[in-house]
């Protein structure tokens, strides 16, 4: 016991590397700023890392939206159908979740539209709305390239999807073919938004019958019916759909974030700045997709990575792409944890120098053991013990204990910090007064230090004068869909 014990600050020793000092933070947020510059702009655009996509969404909600809608949610390893019922002060909804099967998520384009189609026509004879014409807002959280509201085109899967066929494709009409190979229903689009735009709004176009927002997430089979009739009116992704709903109830809220299984960010940016908008003119403002989460991939991320972030990425479905997010996701926060604890186990440092067969294997370590063992008081270690009773390690001392729950809290501040030195760029990029930023995403919502290591940091980075509020989303990824199709209502029916 007293040998474990004197490890422990060798173990913090070797952590050290977790830790991004404030020059370094800085910068970071200098470069992430001279890329988002980069993504907005026209001539420098093609060969920008962080893409900034135009969504097409120029309005936000302001609370007048009324209506029944639906929404599809594809975000990751879920896949889920809602209808949502908006009237004053009150905002009813009903989902059903679908898991998506791995054979779908690494087989054809084909077979997850068709998945989706039938996820769609059976939910919506469950709740007896096959004969009402419903406007759908789409949430497709992947990197799209937007050519409308209504046409998006996949730039890259993301958080393990490989389907075959997509790539450089129209996702919308995607859905469109799979929706006429049934037969079945009844589609026109009227508008796409890419998914960090679902969560800050959502389907905001003009259409007589928009009444459904969508978000794409888990799936599975159902059943065929008849006369159903649909209108896409947008595409959008989880950051712009969580920013969305957040607006519903804030109308401060300009930023919508995503901290879970991925990572991506969308903001209010002035029209002005955004060469490579050719919509209607005239409004001063319009919702940007950064795709921040590809930060890094030109190497600029290169002075800050550790040994376990490249071997992450390497053995990754990507590798070499989206290197701020495998930074700061939770489809890796808990990979990274397991490989520090595999190099100190070997080190000696940890468990007597034995570790497990389940310490050894690539994705035994879950996220969610990090926010556990975290989450337990200090000199407390019961979370801690029950998950590394999991993993074959009940030899564990008290030591060992502290010594991973420092581990994890090296990764999951890293990764804190790393997030809000993009969201202290933003807020100084937009250099507003006040700012509250809608946020989604498992890390987010069940790390239990994440929101104040967060707001702790920001406020040193900002801008003396600028102030910020971080808002946990309530459904972005699905109440977001509803909203775009719902202010794209209210705009038709002329309620400004």
């Amino acid at each position: 016991m007293g040998m474990a014990i004197n490890h422990v600050p060798q173990i913090r020793e070797e952590c050290e590397v977790f830790h991004m000092s404030d020059k370094q933070i800085r910068e970071i947020m200098n470069r992430l700023h001279n890329d988002l510059v980069k993504g907005l702009g026209k001539d420098t655009h093609a060969n920008s890392i962080v893409k900034c996509w135009i969504t097409y969404i120029q309005d936000l909600p302001n609370g007048k939206e009324r209506g029944k809608f639906l929404a599809l949610d594809l975000g990751g390893t879920n896949f889920r159908v809602l209808i949502i019922n908006l009237g004053e002060n009150h905002f009813d909804m009903q989902s059903k979740i679908y898991a998506i099967p791995n054979h779908i998520m690494t087989g054809t384009g084909v077979a997850l539209f068709d998945h989706i189609a039938e996820c769609l026509a059976n939910f919506m004879k469950e709740h007896d709305v096959y004969k009402e014409r419903l406007a759908l807002g789409f949430t497709f959280s992947f990197p799209l390239k937007q050519l409308g509201l209504t046409k998006g085109l996949l730039q890259r899967w993301t958080k393990g999807f490989s389907c075959s066929g997509v790539v450089g494709e129209d996702v919308v009409q995607g859905l469109k073919d799979a929706i006429a190979r049934r037969g079945d229903l009844k589609l026109s689009v009227m508008g796409i938004l890419n998914d960090a735009t679902g969560t800050l709004m959502s389907c905001a176009h003009k259409e007589p019958h928009c009444r459904i927002g969508i978000i794409i997430g888990e799936l599975t089979m159902i059943s065929t019916l008849s006369d159903v009739q649909i209108d896409i009116c947008a595409i959008l992704n989880d950051t712009t759909g969580t920013l969305m709903s957040c607006a519903w109830k804030n109308h401060n809220c300009k930023i919508g974030l995503i901290v879970g299984t991925g990572s991506n960010a969308c903001y209010v940016e002035k029209t002005e700045n955004c060469d490579l908008f050719d919509g209607e003119p005239g409004k001063p403002e319009l919702l940007i997709n950064t795709e921040w989460g590809a930060f890094g991939d030109d190497g600029a991320l290169d002075f800050v990575r550790t040994e376990f972030d490249r071997e992450v990425d390497v053995k990754s479905i990507n590798p070499g792409k989206q290197i701020q997010e495998k930074m700061i996701s939770g489809m890796y926060m808990g990979e990274l944890v397991r490989l520090a604890l595999v190099k100190y186990t070997r080190m000696g440092l940890l468990f007597g120098g034995r570790g497990s067969d389940l310490l050894f294997q690539r994705g035994s370590f879950y996220t969610k053991y990090v926010s556990e063992i975290e989450s337990d008081k200090p000199g407390d270690f019961t979370s801690c013990m029950e998950v590394l009773e999991e993993l074959g390690l009940s030899h564990a001392t008290e030591a060992d204990m502290a010594g991973v729950r420092h581990v994890c809290e090296c990764v999951s501040r890293r990764a804190a910090h790393l997030v809000s030195a993009g969201i202290a760029t933003l807020l100084n990029k937009m250099n507003e007064p006040r700012v509250t930023v809608g946020i989604d995403g498992s890390v987010y919502r069940f790390h239990p230090h994440f929101h104040t290591l967060m707001c702790e940091k920001i406020a040193q980075l900002v801008r003396p004068g600028i102030q910020f509020d971080l808002m946990l989303s309530e459904d972005g990824s699905g109440r977001g869909a509803a909203l775009v199709a719902a202010v794209a209502c209210r705009q038709q029916l002329g309620h400004a």
